[in-house]
């Protein structure tokens, strides 16, 4: 049977449905219903049963995760860049560049104290401003022969729904309060090197 507009009845009860198995499916997710994701895990990360768990552990990836946790911690990420090379000096390196120098300061000395996956964290400020002359172009268009061991950076790709997620949030700074005249309080006009803006973790 057809509509005044011309779609078909079956057509658009198979929609209903459709949508509605989509809204029960989300209303469910991480519960004590939900059969396929782990609400343990789900609720506070982790499961007794680990590995062995019949339902899903959705885990974060290594980018979202640390990008989340800089970013609520030490101030505003303009780029990071995750290393997928194994050579010794680039093999586990995160480059992350912070829109103000006293957040990459400040993420520097207390990262220092840290550990990740039973390795000790080593953090410090890098010389890099533009990561793209650190890139190996041969790796970015499929050709690179010397693979994990190229001396130039092969940066672990991300989605781009995972940028737009990352990077289209953000604490959001508030501008300066204003005095009691009204205008803005001067800042002092100090300028830094732009080595000092740019963490290497």
């Amino acid at each position: 049977m057809l509509l005044s507009d011309g779609s078909d009845v079956k057509s658009r009860q198979n929609w209903r449905v459709r949508v509605k198995m989509a809204e029960y499916l989300a209303s469910i997710f991480g519960t004590e219903k939900d059969k396929v994701n782990c609400s343990f895990y789900f609720k506070i990360g982790a499961c007794r049963h680990g590995d062995r768990c019949s339902r899903l552990h959705n885990k974060p990836t290594f980018s979202q995760e640390v990008f989340t946790e800089l970013q609520e911690k030490y101030g505003e990420i303009e780029e990071m860049n995750v290393c997928d090379n194994l050579g010794d000096h680039l093999v586990g390196n995160v480059y992350v560049k912070f829109r103000r120098e006293e957040d990459a300061e400040r993420a520097v000395a207390e990262l220092n104290n840290r550990w990740f996956n039973g390795q000790a964290v080593h953090a410090e400020l890098s010389p890099v401003t533009d990561f793209r002359e650190s890139c190996c172009r041969q790796y970015e268009m499929g050709e690179c022969t010397r693979g994990g061991f190229c001396n130039f950076m092969h940066l672990r790709p991300i989605s781009r729904n995972l940028r737009r997620q990352l990077y289209g949030r953000g604490p959001r700074r508030r501008s300066p309060p204003r005095s009691h005249t009204g205008h803005r309080p001067r800042e002092r006009n100090r300028r830094r090197s732009p080595d000092h803006q740019h963490g290497r973790f």
